[in-house]
Parts: C-alpha cells; sequence; structure tokens
C-alpha cells in the first residue's frame, strides 16, 4: 500500500513538473506583461494630457514610472532578504507571530518578546553546543550581550507587566474650583440599605446543565421560548458546540434569572437588570447581587436576567451569533411577561406583590444597548425587521439605565433604537478597556419626549470607572485577555469605589423614577451635589428634561446665522473658529450637531495676561432672540465640550500660504500652556429688550473641564498614546440669580445671549442644547 502511494505521488509530482512553465516561457510571460503595462501607460499619460491641458501631467506619470520601477527593486531586495533567512527561523517567526499577536493585539508585544527570546535562546544554545572558551572573540562578545539583553530584557518586562500602571499627568478637576457654591442634597444616601429584609430566589427551564440554581435547585419553573426569529447565526460549528454545551437551539432559549427581593406586602416596583458579552462559560448574571442586595432592602425587587447563553464562545472563531442584541431585548420583555402572570396567578411567591405600573430596565455593556431596544419592542405592534412577528407588550417601563453600552450591534430597519417618554440614565467610565467610546451618548441624543408628564434623561461619565467592575464576576480585566497585566490600572478607581458610584446613581434614579423622591433630582445635574456620598473623582453630567424649550441645538439647517428658535440670528466679533457640526466620538458619530466657536489671543509676551485685550479685540458669539418671556423659577442652560483643535486653524492645512513653521510652533506652545494652567473660563452676558444687562462667569457653576486623557494599555506609555473625546457637560443658571446682579433686569424680555471669551487666552468649546427649563 505504501508502496502505491509513493508511486502515485511520483506520477503526479512528474505531471506538475511537464506542465511547469520553462525559463522561455517565464521570459516572455515578464516581457508581455511589461510591455502591455508600458501601452497603457502611456496611453494613459497621453489621453491624461489632451483632457487635462497641463504638459506637466506627462511629466508626472514619467515620475511615477520610475518611482514604481524603484519600489519593484526594492520589494524585490526585501523578499530576497527574508528568502536568505534560514529555513527553521522563518518557520518559527511564521509560527509565533500570529499566535503572539492573538494574545496581544499589539505589534510592540510581539516584536520585543521575539527579540528577547531569540537571543536567549541563540546564546543557550551556543554555549550548549559550543562552550564558551571555543567561541571567537567576536562570538564572545555577541553571546555575552545577547545574554545579557534577553535575560533582563525578560526581568524588565516581567517586572513591567506586574506593575499595577504608570503614572500620568494630574488631571485638574475643574468642578472643584466652584465646589464652595454647591449645597449637598439633604437626604439619606441612595446608597444606605434600607428597612426591608431580603430574600433571594431563582427560576429557570430547570434544565440547565452546568447551573442548580437553574436546573434541579429552581425555586420556579418557566417554559423556555421560540428566538430563531431574533437570533442570526445559531448554526455550524458554532452553533452546534453551543448546543452541545447548553443542551437547547434558539427555538428553545430559557427565561432564567436570580431575583432579590423585599420582604414585605408589597406591590414593589420591579427592575430587571441584564448583562452584557462576555465568556459564556464565566457566567455573568452572578455579578449584580451588590446592587440586588441594596435594591430590595429599600423595596424594589430586582432580577439579574441570565442570557449567558447567547454569549461569546472560543468556538466563535468558526463563525457565531452576531448582531444578537435584539434578542437580548426582545428576552426581558418576555422575563416582564412571566412577572405579570405571577403576579395574578393566587397562591404564588409574587401574587399581588409586583407594582406593575413601576417597571425598570437596566443593562450593561451589549445589555445597555438591549434595555433601549426592549422599551422601544414593547410599544410597537410588530418586529420592526419581520412584521409577521406580532408583539403584544405595552408594559409600563418607566425608566431606562444603561451601564457603559454599546450601540448599534443590532440596527432595526437598518437603523438605529429611538425610544419616547421613557426616563433615561447613561453611566461610562473613561478607564473602560472595552467600549472605549462613551457610545451611550449616542442613544441619549435619541431619547425623546413628546407627552405631557415629566421626564428626564441623564448621563454621567466617571474618571477613573472602567468596564468590568461595575460587575463583580467581570473584575479589572476588560479586554478578555487572559494578561490582564497589559492593562494599565494606575489610574482605575478601587472596585469598592467603582460599585459604590454604581449603587448611588442607579438606586437614586430608581427612587426618582419608581417612587418619586425628586429630591435626588439635582444629583444628575451635577455630581457635587452627593459629594458626600461619591468617592472623589471627575464627573462629567448631561442632564435635559421634558420642560426644556430651546433657543439653539444646531440641528436645525447649515446656516450658521440663524437658530432653532425662529426669528432669531447669530453675530460674532473676532472668532478664530466658527462653524456648526456633527459631534464626533472615538467610535462613530454622537448623532446630534453642535456649535464650535475658538478664540485665539495674539499677546506680545508672557507678562502680557487676557486683561489686556481689548474689548474691541475680544472674541463673542451672540445668540439675538425675539424676546423670551421667563419667570423668575426658570434656569439657563446649555451643554459644553472642549474640543482639543488647534484654536488658531488658519495657521495650517487648508488657510495656510507662507505661515512660517516657527509661528505654528508658538502657536501650539500657547495652546498647551493655557490648557494645562487651567480650565476654561469665560463670560455670559444676557440683555433685556431695555438694554438691562446681567453678566457672570461660567465658573459660577463651573469652569469647563479639560478634555480628560487617558493610557488604557501599558503599551501607550510607548507611543505616547492618549485617548481622550469630546464628553459634554451640562452648565445651569438659575435666572432668580440674574436678578440678585441686577434688579432692574426684565425676564420676561431676554433679548441676547452672549459668550464672551475674556478668561483664556485661547481656546476651542462645542456648546449645544442652549435653552430654558424649570428648576430642578
Amino acid at each position: 500500500m505504501k508502496k502505491k502511494c509513493l508511486q502515485i505521488i511520483n506520477w503526479l509530482k512528474g505531471q506538475i513538473k511537464n506542465i511547469t512553465p520553462g525559463r522561455n516561457a517565464v521570459n516572455g510571460a515578464s516581457l508581455g506583461m511589461l510591455i502591455v503595462t508600458a501601452i497603457f501607460w502611456v496611453l494613459f499619460s497621453i489621453q491624461g494630457y489632451i483632457d487635462l491641458k497641463d504638459p506637466w501631467i506627462l511629466l508626472f506619470c514619467f515620475v511615477f514610472v520610475l518611482a514604481a520601477i524603484l519600489l519593484g527593486f526594492v520589494i524585490r531586495w526585501v523578499l530576497k532578504l527574508l528568502n536568505n533567512i534560514p529555513k527553521l527561523y522563518k518557520l518559527a517567526l511564521l509560527i509565533t507571530l500570529p499566535l503572539l499577536f492573538v494574545m496581544s493585539f499589539d505589534w510592540m508585544i510581539p516584536t520585543v518578546i521575539i527579540v528577547l527570546a531569540s537571543l536567549c535562546g541563540a546564546s543557550i544554545l551556543v554555549l550548549k553546543k559550543t562552550s564558551f572558551q571555543n567561541l571567537t572573540k567576536p562570538k564572545k562578545v555577541v553571546t555575552v550581550v545577547g545574554i545579557i539583553i534577553g535575560f533582563f530584557g525578560f526581568i524588565t518586562v516581567g517586572f513591567l507587566y506586574y506593575q499595577n500602571g504608570f503614572d500620568v499627568d494630574p488631571i485638574t478637576n475643574a468642578a472643584l474650583s466652584s465646589e464652595s457654591n454647591i449645597q449637598q442634597i439633604k437626604a439619606v444616601s441612595p446608597a444606605k440599605k434600607g428597612p426591608y429584609s431580603v430574600n433571594t430566589v431563582t427560576y429557570g427551564s430547570g434544565k440547565d446543565f452546568h447551573r442548580p440554581e437553574y436546573g434541579t435547585k429552581i425555586d420556579f419553573k418557566t417554559n423556555s421560548v421560540n428566538g430563531l426569529a431574533f437570533i442570526d447565526n445559531w448554526e455550524g460549528f458554532g452553533g452546534w458546540w453551543r448546543e452541545i454545551y447548553w443542551g437547547f437551539d434558539s427555538k428553545s432559549l430559557p427565561i432564567n434569572a436570580r431575583v432579590w427581593y423585599p420582604e414585605g406586602k408589597g406591590p414593589f416596583p420591579l427592575a430587571l437588570i441584564v448583562h452584557g458579552n462576555h465568556s459564556m462559560q464565566d457566567y455573568s448574571d452572578t455579578g449584580y447581587e451588590y446592587l440586588g442586595e441594596l435594591l430590595a432592602s429599600k423595596g424594589i425587587i430586582l432580577a439579574s436576567v441570565d442570557e449567558n447563553f447567547i454569549n461569546g464562545s472560543w468556538s466563535n472563531i468558526f463563525g457565531g451569533l452576531d448582531k444578537e442584541n435584539d434578542v437580548r431585548g426582545w428576552l426581558l420583555l418576555e422575563h416582564l411577561k412571566v412577572f405579570h402572570e405571577w403576579n395574578q396567578t393566587e397562591g404564588h411567591l409574587f401574587h399581588k406583590k409586583i407594582d406593575t405600573t413601576n417597571l425598570a430596565l437596566i443593562g450593561h455593556s451589549r445589555g445597555g444597548e438591549a434595555v433601549a431596544h426592549a422599551a422601544m419592542f414593547n410599544k410597537l405592534p410588530f418586529y420592526p425587521d419581520d412584521a409577521s412577528v406580532k408583539f403584544d407588550y405595552n408594559y409600563n417601563i418607566k425608566s431606562i439605565l444603561a451601564i457603559a453600552p454599546v450601540d448599534g450591534k443590532y440596527k432595526p430597519g437598518n437603523s438605529r433604537t429611538e425610544i419616547t417618554d421613557v426616563n433615561y440614565f447613561v453611566m461610562h467610565g473613561a478607564q473602560d478597556g472595552d467600549v472605549r467610546s462613551f457610545m451611550g451618548s449616542q442613544q441619549y441624543e435619541r431619547v425623546k419626549f413628546n407627552d405631557s408628564l415629566y421626564h428626564f434623561k441623564s448621563g454621567v461619565y466617571v474618571y477613573g470607572a472602567n468596564h468590568g467592575q461595575f460587575n463583580t464576576s467581570w473584575g479589572n480585566n476588560d479586554t478578555g485577555n487572559p494578561f490582564s497585566g497589559l492593562l494599565n490600572l494606575k489610574q482605575l478607581l478601587s472596585e469598592e469605589d467603582q460599585r459604590k458610584i454604581a449603587q448611588v446613581y442607579i438606586s437614586s434614579f430608581l427612587d426618582i423614577t419608581l417612587k418619586n423622591k425628586s429630591e435626588y433630582l439635582p444629583l444628575f445635574l451635577d455630581a457635587r451635589k452627593g459629594k458626600d456620598w461619591l468617592p472623589e473623582t471627575i464627573y462629567l453630567n448631561q442632564f435635559e428634561d421634558s420642560s426644556l424649550k430651546p433657543i439653539a441645538n444646531f440641528d436645525e439647517d447649515f446656516d450658521v446665522l440663524t437658530i432653532t428658535q425662529n426669528g432669531g440670528e447669530v453675530t460674532t466679533k473676532n472668532l478664530s473658529v466658527w462653524r456648526e457640526q456633527e459631534i464626533e466620538l472615538k467610535w462613530q458619530k454622537k448623532g446630534s450637531r453642535a456649535l464650535f466657536v475658538g478664540w485665539n489671543y495674539d499677546l506680545a509676551n508672557e507678562k502680557e495676561s487676557i486683561e489686556s485685550v481689548s474689548d474691541t479685540l475680544t472674541a463673542s458669539y451672540t445668540i439675538n432672540l425675539s424676546p423670551v418671556a421667563i419667570d423668575s423659577s426658570a434656569v439657563l442652560v446649555f451643554s459644553m465640550a472642549e474640543s482639543k483643535e488647534s484654536a488658531n486653524p488658519k495657521s495650517e492645512g487648508k488657510w495656510v500660504k507662507n505661515y512660517n513653521n516657527k509661528a505654528k510652533e508658538e502657536d501650539k506652545k500657547k495652546q498647551d500652556k493655557d490648557e494645562s494652567k487651567k480650565p476654561i473660563d469665560f463670560t455670559i452676558q444676557l440683555s433685556d429688550s431695555s438694554g438691562q444687562q446681567v453678566s457672570f462667569p461660567l465658573s459660577e457653576f463651573s469652569p469647563l473641564q479639560r478634555v480628560i486623557e487617558v493610557m488604557i494599555m501599558k503599551t501607550a506609555f510607548i507611543y505616547d498614546d492618549k485617548e481622550s473625546e469630546m464628553v459634554f457637560q451640562t452648565f445651569y443658571f438659575p435666572t432668580k440669580y440674574f436678578q440678585k446682579i441686577n434688579p432692574c433686569f426684565i425676564l420676561s424680555n431676554i433679548e441676547k445671549i452672549k459668550f464672551i471669551f475674556n478668561k483664556n487666552e485661547c481656546g476651542v468649546v462645542a456648546i449645544d442644547n442652549i435653552g430654558f427649563m424649570k428648576s430642578l
């Protein structure tokens, strides 16, 4: 048999050799390719000259040919060098490079490891096969140097790996400069446990292979549901392995959850919390016990929903679930259906114990997107991607809360989810190593209020918070890479502090929206109102409620002279930057436009200060209104963020003619110096129809926080790769304060709102959602 196989192989080799092109054929093919390409290139060049009537195009085409020839020789030389690499070392490189890259997803780490490992391996084998004494002097030197660099290099790498991280330049917390004016909310900390004793139960299919709490030890059995219409790619090897592991397919998804509930008669509000994508074998639903214990003690039932069976797996490399966030959202509604049935079932533990008029959904990561899908599906008669699937939910979901959510993993009708008349809160950490962009701010923009009831939406961005520490089973490793030492953890909040922030905000949000405890509302506009409850760090709050009457949100058109309010117009003076533009995030776009304005004063020397700039040269942006009538209970609000772009853009790019490079450098140094000196401040001036004015600084509420820059990976320190994006903060100025400044100011006839940039030498800011709303 072996002899026969060898004969077949030799015969095949002979046939291949018979049809392999000879030297003449290869030379002819090469010449043919070059000649035909040359003909086409000459025709291309001549036609280009005829069309453009520019003789320089011929020179350009000729130079391009020379460059192509040179590049061809360089590539051939590189390939020849690679071909000269010894076969074993080349094979080792081809094997190790992809493995090291998968372990690090970075080119620097594999390069360092390959160099150090090569030096160590070469030195060891040389010494083993050839004693040190038998080496020539040059090789002795090379061997010793290789040992020193290789072994000490690995020691250094190990030392750096086990370091918590590295120090970064300190960030000034702009809000603290106005902290003395901030009154603490007079209420019990929302993170303090309430008076109720807490009990726990689990419910599920009763068939779980791996978790007794959803298998043989469940307290309540639930029926599985058919999710086939909502799930893509539960097929192939990935689907086969998923079924082997879990024991079911997409037609029989279990309704599993663990519940913390208060001991008492009730009825109690109900909240569901759902995890995001994680390894499906590392169960994520266990990680919210700290919230369950707190909320249940305060009279709110919390169910942590199990959706681990649609999470990621190693088998996904052969094809796995994709764009599955619609099924995550739909499953939450199926859980609500079960609770509504239990609430009506006599003899059941939850019979009449659930206040079905007060429901909330909380989601983390992909779950944070899924809760928005659930809120939209809840009000729809049909599934938007397939109207043969009928919906009939219409539950009283009052509140949606998203923790570090993604956005756009599922797109209903190939668009983005919009939700109306639901309270919305999103929180995100600056040190998030998984969802590195504040994607929840996109959903924030798509929350609208149309009915007559009071609703609000809010976001908080927390310096030092990461992705995983909101879930106790995820911890401080946001990457999914077992080598967690690659992460820079030096700037990370402690697990206790990060979860304290989650408890304060989640508990107070539910207290407001499910239990009408409006005393906590100011916390969502200004974290300093809860300074006694919250760990010290930088918080950026954005806030909008249904009472807002917008003056300018910059979404109405492309004319920079118009505003949202009819009849209004804009005038400016001495701005170096002025445009209206879509807001860019690190990933994708925010879904809203904003005003971008910048100023840049040419101070002759360091002794001159901003105060020396004359009024005629001071930059300003003025909104001229048809008279706006407000009362003393109103507040002026707007949202703002710093933009890192140049405050003197006409010194470079499309604007430049003969601009001196030295002048460019001086502008950059000036902006960097101003950035490091202090947060951004400026004057706000309002005028009424009689000419009366009130002026006050932005810092009356707070100076603007400079852009927060973070380094999430340790390798970022090598590249000096600081990550940042524009995060908006809402500013809030009660109009009763205006009349303290000028008692003659007429609130019923405001005609001008003017931003005067007279506190910083240079800067660029993005401003959005200028308007008036009712005082909190």
